[in-house]
């Protein structure tokens, strides 16, 4: 019987993503999203670097050295992320750029956990245990951004995007009905989803809308935002208000 938070919350997401989702999940160390990726091969789990540093974060004035030898290296993957940036390499050339300079840090950082895991001295409930194991029980879902180059070290882009809807979640109890209310969801993460791969929202919904009733259902999967501005963002199909205010 689903009786705990943890098992509602997993058959929550299990409900709203289906049976068939592939691909990658990013997400924090919520016990409710491992357990939806468990025993479904077609879904890697990834995890949010950032949550794992904010552990370190707290308890560096108890452990100064340990902690910033994490903070250091996890610092140091976030330096070699800008200048990805900054030189802006394609998909082919980020990823060999990881694999020469993120991955020997990423190695060094869940090597180090290992020895002190080892180490006699650290306490069973010591603070500064609880933090690397919390790191070293998901090292191969912090390891997924090594295998994917679009694949951020952390959430932080994507709570950005849900952070209004979070503030007014109080007011989203009187979208009339249900079925509104999972519409509306919809939409806000197809506008969010634009934001995050940079396109205009309102560009993108006005020619998927045009274009939705003709385009092959095989092909769906192109709708999407981030395969849309792959096919269709360079000739978006338009309204025929389009361009008369201007």
């Amino acid at each position: 019987m689903f009786n705990t938070d943890l098992q509602k919350k997993t058959m929550l997401f299990r409900a709203y993503l289906g049976e068939t989702f592939k691909g990658i999940l990013l997400t924090d160390g919520y016990g409710a999203y491992q357990a939806y990726c468990e025993g479904r091969d077609q879904i890697t789990a990834a995890n949010c670097i950032v949550h794992w540093r904010r552990l370190f974060e707290k308890i560096q004035d108890a452990f100064p050295q340990e902690t910033k030898f994490a903070l250091d290296a996890i610092g140091q993957l976030y330096t070699f992320e800008d200048k990805i940036k900054e030189l802006q390499l394609s998909s082919m050339k980020k990823l060999q750029y990881r694999l020469e300079h993120s991955k020997p840090v990423a190695d060094e950082l869940f090597g180090w956990c290992d020895q002190q895991l080892l180490n006699q001295k650290l306490p069973p409930k010591s603070k500064l245990r609880a933090a690397i194991q919390y790191g070293s029980k998901r090292e191969n879902a912090f390891r997924v951004f090594l295998e994917d180059p679009d694949l951020p070290l952390d959430t932080n882009d994507i709570e950005r995007q849900i952070r209004t809807v979070a503030v007014g979640k109080k007011n989203w109890m009187f979208a009339w009905t249900e079925a509104g209310a999972e519409q509306l969801g919809i939409i806000y993460s197809l506008i969010a989803s634009c934001r995050l791969q940079g396109i205009d929202p309102y560009t993108y919904l006005v020619d998927v809308l045009l274009r939705v009733g003709r385009h092959p259902a095989r092909d769906v999967h192109q709708l999407i935002p981030r395969e849309w501005k792959q096919h269709f963002l360079d000739n978006p199909l338009r309204s025929d208000l389009w361009g008369l205010g201007q």
